[in-house]
């Protein structure tokens, strides 16, 4: 396996110190476990509580181009805190074929919250529409009369009345980035120019190689609008020409670079997940072929490639196809389903900090305007009492508007929700690789290989369940005439 060490420190409480210490112990578990080191990312000074961090997002971005299949993290909070941030970074890297892990917890931190990110990436199918339909129809509504809805306001712009307007201070550098790249200039070449004249966003961070792409393939920059599925053409003030957009285009297409051949090491669902039990090295993905030609695949530890062990190899389908099989027996206890929505329903309240914080300053501001109402009706008037409750209104409306967007972005969820959630993994179809990737990522922490005994540990705490191997070996497996 190839992987990269993602390392980070806040300025509040660590020092510079700590990212070499990072990068040690990740180096000496890389080592240990036979993976290669291809990369590192490094951010200086950076909280976990937002993904605003240059080298993390460089990181995510480089993840799908399949350079490396794995990140390797001191520990989970060196990734992310925000456990929805957490699930969408996550979810990303899986898609790519990346797997993260920690190098210092033998059991996550939190287990639960594994299962909780899946559920968010799960439960958004299913319910988001519904949750943010109201949401979403303000927002329809906005997009129709061509106002801005909120978010990272697009570079080179600025919002006036809400409603985007060219901000003529970064506008020229906009065109300057279009112009390069119509004349044969690569994005990263674009993005060395800008990081060699200082070019910073307007909360004075550089402009990051992803931000340089995303300018140069959005066409709100030649003024088309596009919000909540409204697309208004000449919806914004444009800054560039469409000629030039299509030849930059043309340019990005013909200098972006292919996708690297599938990598066969993604098929192997245990991988970062299964351990030898007599070493504690992780066991990989390894395949011999027989006489006849006839490939047959298996898991072995990676120490034993180096002779350093001795245990045996033990094949891959049966070992996975076990593991999946117990899992479904395990998800089939409804003790376990209402342990998991109670666990599920109150941890997703200790993650979003700030829908309370909102809600408990929407209900502050709804006090004082009771108030001033009450003492108008009593009939104390005053211009500054009136202009205060035009403040106090607005100050509302802008809370109610940004606690609609929490709860569209980040919707909290019921028990039955999370219930009816948790017993839809019983329909998944386990002949399926998809299948049986969802069951292994969200319930599955790690699982032992012993001699004699499998020992599988869930993400849910204090729960593992040790089987003889006895019973594996009597699993259907592949037919004989394997290489030895």
């Amino acid at each position: 396996m190839k992987a990269v060490i993602y390392a980070r420190y806040s300025s509040d409480n660590q020092r510079e110190e700590s990212i070499e210490g990072q990068i040690r112990d990740c180096r000496a578990y890389a080592e240990y476990n036979g993976i290669d080191i291809v990369g590192e990312y490094i951010d200086r000074a950076f909280s976990a509580k937002t993904d605003d961090r240059p080298d993390f997002q460089r990181m995510v971005s480089d993840s799908s181009k399949k350079l490396f299949d794995v990140v390797l993290v001191w520990k989970l909070d060196r990734f992310a805190r925000n456990r929805y941030d957490s699930a969408f970074y996550r979810y990303t890297l899986r898609k790519n074929g990346v797997k993260l892990i920690s190098v210092k917890e033998n059991i996550s931190d939190g287990p639960e919250g594994i299962i909780l990110e899946s559920m968010i990436e799960g439960m958004a199918e299913y319910y988001s529409a519904n949750l943010s339909q109201n949401v979403k129809r303000g927002f329809r509504e906005n997009a129709l009369k061509g106002k801005w809805n909120g978010g990272a306001i697009p570079f080179g712009y600025k919002v006036v009345d809400h409603k985007l307007a060219i901000d003529e201070e970064s506008a020229p550098i906009v065109r300057l980035m279009f112009e390069m790249c119509a004349d044969g200039k690569t994005a990263k070449e674009v993005y060395a120019y800008l990081k060699e004249k200082h070019v910073c966003r307007a909360n004075g961070k550089p402009i990051g190689y992803t931000t340089v792409l995303y300018i140069l393939g959005s066409r709100t920059y030649i003024g088309e609008y596009n919000h909540s599925g409204v697309v208004i053409e000449n919806g914004v003030p444009a800054i560039i020409s469409k000629d030039t957009f299509e030849k930059v285009q043309e340019t990005l297409k013909k200098n972006s670079i292919a996708p690297a051949a599938h990598n066969e090491g993604n098929d192997y669902l245990l991988t970062t997940h299964l351990y030898c039990g007599k070493c504690g090295a992780l066991m990989t993905a390894y395949s011999g072929t027989s006489q006849n030609g006839n490939v047959y695949r298996y898991y072995i530890c990676n120490r034993t490639r180096k002779h350093e062990c001795d245990k045996k190899k033990v094949e891959k389908d049966k070992i996975e196809d076990f593991v999946v099989a117990k899992t479904m027996e395990f998800l089939k206890k409804d003790e376990i389903i209402e342990r998991l929505a109670d666990l599920l329903y109150n941890l997703q309240y200790e993650e979003n900090t700030l829908l309370p914080r909102l809600e408990s300053q929407l209900a502050e501001r709804t006090k004082e305007i009771d108030n001033i109402v009450t003492a108008i009706q009593k009939g104390v008037a005053s211009d500054a009492l009136l202009q205060r409750l035009n403040e106090l209104e607005e100050n509302k409306r802008a809370l109610e508007d940004e606690i609609k967007k929490e709860q569209a972005e980040r919707p909290l969820f019921t028990k039955d929700q999370f219930r009816m959630a948790l017993y839809n993994f019983r329909k998944i179809d386990t002949t399926t690789k998809e299948g049986k990737a969802k069951l292994i990522d969200t319930f599955i922490d790690r699982i032992y290989l012993y001699d004699d005994h499998i020992k599988i540990i869930y993400n849910i705490n204090g729960k593992d369940e040790e089987i003889s191997l006895d019973e594996l070996e009597s699993s259907k497996g592949p037919q004989s005439g394997q290489p030895s």
